[in-house]
């Protein structure tokens, strides 16, 4: 739970610029995203999830130990984004038509595209730390998907989370080669990261399309800002992180 006062909510510690190392939301900051919400386009809802990716958002909440940093755990790159990450690049790989096996291999990539930040800011290096992370650990990662570890689907998921960081006009020859063999869980990845960005405290920090590749995205940023909501404010009610994003699931009725 967050010890964050009134006084220094994110959003006025965002605007002063002094936010420290390790942010948790606080109901001050969750009032002013609910207030700011955008004028989303009228569209039809996203289906419920398939219930093989249920199965595997419920399995995004990865152990503790999996955190470079346990401080983490519950901050705004901690498990609730992680589940939240994961439960829209499910639906970002159903708008698309993404197979099953590339949909698991994505949703496991973004339940641990985050797990060794040191902190909350600008971590570089980051997602090439969880990458190589990823690959040295990957028996007990993919097991605890209930998947095979497969070389291609730790190659496609390594690349993805090396990736999910780092913008595309900085990628270096060497990225556009990783990216061109994983390109879809990839840009999938990177687009579902993007859309978990209406929990952070500054408006200009909020979902860019022009950053990402996936034309499913604009649809989904309705159901993401509501699920932000949500499961922020059912974390700051009580629940564990991993409840909290799991009720914002069901009160949308993405999962059964």
């Amino acid at each position: 739970m967050s010890t964050t006062s009134p006084a220094d909510s994110l959003v006025e510690l965002a605007a002063r610029k002094q936010l420290p190392h390790h942010q948790y939301t606080d109901p001050a900051t969750v009032h002013w995203i609910t207030a700011n919400r955008p004028d989303f386009p009228d569209g039809p809802p996203p289906p419920t999830l398939r219930p093989s990716s249920q199965e595997l958002v419920t399995r995004a909440a990865i152990p503790r130990d999996w955190l470079a940093q346990p401080k983490c755990h519950d901050s705004l790159h901690g498990v609730r984004h992680a589940m939240r990450t994961a439960a829209l690049a499910a639906l970002l790989a159903e708008a698309t038509g993404l197979s099953d096996n590339d949909t698991a291999t994505l949703v496991l990539a973004a339940a641990v595209h985050d797990c060794r930040r040191l902190h909350d800011k600008d971590d570089h290096g980051h997602g090439a730390r969880a990458a190589i992370w990823l690959t040295g650990n990957a028996d007990d990662i993919w097991s605890h998907f209930g998947l095979p570890a497969t070389p291609s689907r730790i190659a496609a998921a390594g690349t993805a989370v090396r990736l999910h960081d780092l913008p595309y006009e900085h990628f270096s020859p060497d990225d556009r080669t990783d990216h061109a063999r994983a390109e879809a869980i990839t840009d999938l990845l990177k687009a579902a990261d993007a859309l978990d960005r209406y929990r952070l405290p500054k408006l200009t920090w909020w979902p860019d399309p022009d950053r990402v590749r996936s034309r499913a995205f604009a649809g989904l940023r309705a159901t993401a800002f509501e699920l932000v909501v949500r499961s922020e404010a059912a974390w700051l009610d009580g629940a564990s992180s991993a409840d909290a994003v799991l009720t914002g699931l069901a009160q949308l009725e993405l999962i059964g």
